[in-house]
């Protein structure tokens, strides 16, 4: 698959009208084969441990606190963020036509953004829910009612459902008429604008002003609301309650530092630190591999969810014998 050279009139004249999508085809067909059958197992035990835990919070009835609501939200949010990006990727690495149209390269983006925006913002949620019910516990259920969760949960689809027609926006709003090929596995937008023919500095500047609202302002939120639980852990004086509630808070922090370390890797760096061999890896850190140690961090840590799963999985095993 030949780029087009600098003397091309695809960079003077032409208009782009479709991305090719670099990912992995300088690699060799047999490490394709491999990152192939690694990113499918990958992806299938994502959707598999998400979509457990999306049925089981929205079908277990013990399951109806605060923290479960937005945990089951938080998967299916997991559910569309790495179909947006993944199921691509495996045809590419199977296949020799890396090509994108516009509109293609236009929607991921705006989904990518739409729905890793709104789980920036569900997190810092999930944060202030803990902390709520480790410093209130007495004022828990009135301060997170089921009216004030479906309020928050909405509020971070919508946010991130308009940030991410700002954002495409910022994008797209120059003509494209240089090379079209995207050094990443998918259509990421600080390198697809450094492809537009106009100034690129002021879409730029708005998405890392942008950056600094949807990721610096959630992980406030976040820290400030373990750093507090961590106050009030330490005053506690069983050491059972104060282990069980650290190792808690920990499992989510590292999902965090998983998440945001990434995603600001990607928009808030200046473009002279970026690179094929450093987007790809945090490009994967935060379109995978954590929506992948969601469900494990969150859920298969806590006994209250591995109940639960037993009790889903015992009614599909009895139900698939009743049917023998």
């Amino acid at each position: 698959m030949s780029r087009p050279q600098k003397g091309d009139s695809r960079n003077s004249s032409s208009t782009v009208t479709e991305f090719i999508l670099v990912g992995f085809e300088q690699s060799s067909p047999s490490t394709r084969a491999l990152l192939f059958t690694l990113f499918l197992a990958l992806y299938s035990l994502a959707m598999a441990m998400n979509g457990l835990i999306i049925f089981i919070t929205w079908t277990d009835p013990r399951l109806n606190s605060p923290m479960y609501f937005f945990l089951g939200h938080l998967s299916f949010l997991d559910v569309c963020f790495i179909t947006t990006t993944i199921p691509q990727m495996l045809v590419h690495l199977v296949t020799k036509n890396h090509a994108v149209s516009f509109a293609s390269c236009l929607t991921q983006m705006y989904l990518v953004f739409g729905v890793g925006v709104a789980e920036c913002i569900l997190l810092a949620f999930m944060a202030y829910d803990r902390y709520v019910a480790i410093c209130h516990p007495l004022n828990y259920a009135q301060i997170m009612s089921q009216k004030v969760c479906v309020r928050l949960v909405c509020s971070s689809w919508i946010f991130g459902m308009v940030n991410g027609i700002l954002l495409d926006y910022m994008t797209f709003r120059g003509p494209f008429c240089r090379e079209n090929h995207i050094e990443n596995f998918f259509c990421e937008a600080p390198i697809v604008i450094a492809l537009s023919c106009g100034d690129p500095e002021f879409s730029l500047k708005v998405i890392f002003m942008d950056a600094i609202v949807v990721l610096l302002s959630p992980m406030v939120l976040i820290v400030t609301s373990y750093a507090r639980i961590l106050a009030s852990i330490l005053r506690r004086a069983s050491s059972s309650g104060r282990g069980k509630t650290f190792s808690t808070c920990a499992s989510h922090l590292t999902v965090v530092v998983f998440f945001y370390t990434s995603a600001m890797f990607s928009y808030m760096n200046p473009r002279s630190t970026h690179g094929p061999d450093k987007d790809k890896p945090f490009s994967l850190l935060y379109t995978i591999i954590t929506p992948m140690c969601n469900p494990v961090i969150y859920s298969f840590r806590n006994k209250e969810m591995k109940g639960a799963m037993g009790r889903a999985l015992g009614r599909g095993s009895l139900a698939q014998a009743e049917s023998v």
